[in-house]
């Protein structure tokens, strides 16, 4: 069984990935801080175990290889995919944001899927191609008030899809951005089902409702096990029409 890396996989959209993952009969590397497994009580047993705990700070190059290479050696299995999904919101006013928010933002959302990308690279090679999924979201082409840095962060998400795709596409590596809209998880799911916001986007999506961390994680599996080699260095966007609607 081929082996698909997941950073930030203990919770939220990540952990849905890891579980989606697992029931297509992959290794799933779970990367995170915590270095936990994500609970996942909707999958079986047998899929569990194909869960790998993995600990690194993604904003860490030498921390994501080290992590990247233990996958190889508890697995056993070739890499064939990353998911670089760990990422953190922020937000302020933008002419009062300080420094250290910005930089937080932009290396945990930024340079951290970079540096995913560069450690899962000649793992990928050896192996002769595989494919990348970078989680994004539909606010790269938004103006969101408060959200300079978060909206920047996700935008440099596309640029850094396309240029890899681009330049890697010989190596038999694809590359896709899958750009969530508003989506509801554990640590938001209060504020989006009920209150003022949940109103709001009541009437800003298309379909009524945000979309939920099953829906983001059946897609990048379909992503995996679809023959689609024809498909790269796009941004694709899972938002319930809220992107595009006037």
């Amino acid at each position: 069984m081929p082996a698909i890396l997941v950073t930030g996989a203990s919770r939220g959209i990540g952990a849905a990935i890891a579980g989606a993952l697992a029931n297509a009969q992959f290794v799933v590397g779970c990367v995170s801080r915590t270095g936990r497994v994500p609970a996942l009580p909707s999958i079986t047993d047998t899929a569990r175990a194909r869960l790998i705990a993995l600990r690194a700070d993604v904003t860490d190059a030498a921390s994501v290889q080290r992590a990247f290479s233990e996958c190889i050696h508890l697995g056993g299995e070739p890499i064939v995919g990353l998911v670089n999904n760990a990422g953190v919101h922020e937000e302020a006013r933008s002419r009062e944001m300080p420094r250290e928010q910005w930089d937080t933002v932009m290396n945990t959302n930024a340079l951290a899927t970079v540096f995913g990308c560069q450690a899962a690279y000649p793992l990928m090679v050896s192996n002769g191609g595989g494919l990348i999924v970078n989680i994004g979201s539909f606010f790269d082409k938004l103006g969101v008030k408060r959200n300079l840095a978060y909206c920047a962060s996700k935008a440099a998400v596309g640029a850094i899809t396309r240029v890899l795709a681009t330049e890697w596409a010989k190596d038999g590596i694809r590359v896709i951005d899958v750009a969530p809209g508003y989506v509801a998880t554990d640590l938001n799911r209060e504020s989006l089902m009920e209150g003022p916001l949940a109103n709001y986007l009541k009437a800003r999506i298309p379909r009524g409702k945000p979309g939920t961390t099953d829906e983001i994680a059946a897609f990048v599996a379909l992503l995996f096990t679809s023959k689609l080699d024809f498909l790269t260095g796009e941004t694709i966007y899972i938002d319930g029409g809220q992107g595009h609607a006037h």
